[in-house]
């Protein structure tokens, strides 16, 4: 039996080195390449490296998780991609799988949910987490229950970083802390957070927060 070959682009190395530890577990599985960037999993993949699955986190430096998965979906159809992510907002799922990505996970998944996910995909299946499914569920109800709110679709173009801020300013997390979990310097998630307010054209930033509830880019 082959065993399917997965390419990991994920920037934080502890968690790149932990996917890593566990999918070369499976006796199935051998990650032929890890790195922290999208251009470097195109490049090794054009470089002639065989792979039949890649696995991308979103926010990444020196190409993102949305345009590696539109690169390969485009340039090598025969690759599934699977996003594992800790952003779950509706709009990065849609973006994902619009780009041609056949799975979406989030960081929380169980080891044997992110297993499954990867033998069912390479089998040509497409897989959505449960957490994720049922967040868009609960949305859509919620959504029918305020009939009475008008929200008009706008593009604010937001960034994987910017909404990866927004959810956990979502949170209640502050500026400093925000800096602790995403690796940024407390200046750079200020100005994540600055360009949210001007984006969105909210006053202050509970009025972000109030916007993205309304608007469905956190929950």
């Amino acid at each position: 039996m082959s065993k399917i070959r997965i390419l990991l682009a994920e920037d934080h190395l502890v968690v790149r080195n932990g996917i890593k530890l566990l999918l070369d577990g499976q006796a199935n599985f051998e990650v032929v390449a890890d790195v922290d960037n999208g251009k470097d999993a195109i490049d090794k993949i054009t470089s002639g490296l065989a792979v039949d699955v890649v696995i991308t986190d979103l926010s990444m430096n020196n190409m993102d998780g949305l345009q590696l998965i539109k690169e390969v979906s485009l340039n090598f159809p025969s690759i599934h991609v699977i996003v594992l992510t800790m952003l779950d907002c509706e709009q990065h799922v849609l973006k994902a799988f619009e780009y041609g990505a056949k799975g979406y996970l989030v960081k929380n998944i169980g080891s044997e949910e992110l297993i499954f996910c990867i033998n069912h995909i390479a089998k040509g299946g497409r897989y959505l987490s449960e957490e994720v499914t049922m967040g868009l569920i609960n949305k859509s109800i919620a959504y029918s229950k305020m009939k009475n709110i008008e929200v008009d679709p706008i593009d604010i173009d937001l960034s994987s970083r910017e909404l990866e801020v927004l959810e956990l300013l979502g949170e209640g997390y502050t500026n400093l802390e925000i800096s602790k979990k995403l690796f940024l310097s407390k200046r750079t998630v200020e100005g994540h957070r600055q360009n949210l307010i001007d984006k969105t054209k909210s006053k202050n930033t509970p009025a972000l927060i109030k916007f993205a509830v309304l608007k469905g880019l956190i929950q």
